[in-house]
């Protein structure tokens, strides 16, 4: 289904592995919350408009942390994005945060505004781990959050975590796995610590001060993830992502579906689920700047027919549902199926009514399977 994604760029703290694009300057948060409402109306007018169908549709608040702003102020932008973009309510409005923001009067308001799907940011319930990733929040705090999230009447919770952290080991792994499938919670994300150049962690990596993960240690931590989830009850459904059934993220599945979006705000990307992508500037004072002179700070990218397909491939062949052989243009097809031959032989890869999928168990080295599948 289509969505709109709104990209809230301000956090109160940098943590420690994060390369996403935020401030931790709040100096301007209200100027940025008008900008955004006139960036959507720009759009609209421009008929940048969310395509007329009978399907449900999606809003997701992402950043940085959009719980900087009061449920009040994220009222205003839902209400101008309902006006502008949507039919009805969206059927799934996500709220990112922060398990210390989350108080049982923010809580109790976001549920008052609409909001009907939280995914919180624990990324681990060791206090030590935390730590080291900055984070604001204590392993007490994590749990109280989704308790307190489940009272004040949410029924669709999801969770992140992380693995691949330098000093957790198997035991510790587990420990958090445990906690998570205790909360009971409807979808749960767990990422791969990705070590990025520019962040606090990549610094500290440069300096000596700890060696990433080895693979035996990934793998063991990912197929301890899956057994584990799966033996809850979760459907592993893409590289990253479990959810018990029903409870699939219906925003993000728009982008492994490849359907339309818009976003708004610093860094937000757009697609018009064809052949046009957009990329707003991530700099927050030249995004206010621009928006004030009545231009949205975007680059526009026209995809080639090889690049729809280079992205079909990598953005299905990440998930359970695996690749329609029928969505990809005939001109790739027979190349595709060549390369293809070697990993339906070996197990990497299977083919299944019209679908070629790569089984979850290789999941983890998944991109290396797609890298030689691309044109």
């Amino acid at each position: 289904m289509p969505g709109l994604y709104i990209h809230i760029p301000f956090c109160k703290q940098l943590c420690s592995y994060c390369d996403f694009y935020f401030s931790v300057s709040l100096m301007r948060t209200k100027e940025m919350l008008d900008c955004m409402i006139r960036e959507m109306e720009i759009k609209a007018s421009k008929g940048e408009l969310l395509e007329d169908s009978k399907e449900p549709y999606t809003l997701y608040f992402g950043g940085g942390t959009p719980t900087v702003y009061s449920p009040g102020e994220l009222k205003r932008l839902s209400d101008r994005a309902v006006s502008l973009f949507f039919p009805a309510f969206p059927l799934e409005w996500t709220v990112e945060a922060n398990p210390d923001d989350l108080t049982e009067d923010c809580l109790r308001e976001l549920a008052d505004i609409g909001v009907n799907r939280l995914s919180i940011g624990i990324q681990s319930f060791i206090d030590r781990d935390l730590q080291i990733m900055r984070r604001r929040h204590s392993a007490r705090q994590a749990m109280e959050s989704v308790e307190k999230a489940r009272d004040a009447g949410f029924e669709n919770i999801s969770i992140d975590l992380i693995y691949g952290f330098p000093g957790m080991d198997l035991r510790e792994w587990e420990y958090n796995l445990d906690r998570a499938t205790e909360l009971n919670v409807k979808h749960i994300s767990a990422y791969h610590l990705s070590v990025e150049n520019k962040t606090i962690i990549g610094k500290m990596r440069d300096r000596g001060e700890f060696q990433p993960v080895d693979d035996e240690l990934s793998d063991l931590q990912y197929k301890m993830l899956e057994k584990k989830l799966l033996d809850a009850g979760y459907m592993h459904y893409e590289i990253s992502n479990f959810a018990l059934p029903g409870f699939v993220s219906r925003h993000n599945s728009a982008y492994w579906n490849r359907q339309q979006y818009i976003g708004a705000g610093p860094s937000a990307h757009s697609y018009d689920g064809m052949f046009i992508r957009k990329n707003n500037l991530a700099n927050n004072i030249r995004y206010i700047e621009s928006i004030k002179r009545g231009t949205v700070p975007e680059e526009i990218e026209r995809l080639s027919e090889k690049d729809v397909y280079n992205e079909t491939l990598i953005v299905s062949l990440r998930t359970a549902k695996g690749l329609d052989l029928n969505a990809v243009p005939e001109m790739f097809r027979e190349n595709f199926t060549k390369k293809a031959a070697k990993y339906l032989q070996s197990g990497r890869m299977i083919y299944d009514d019209d679908r070629y999928k790569i089984p979850s168990q290789y999941f983890l080295i998944s991109d290396s399977i797609i890298l030689e599948c691309v044109e």
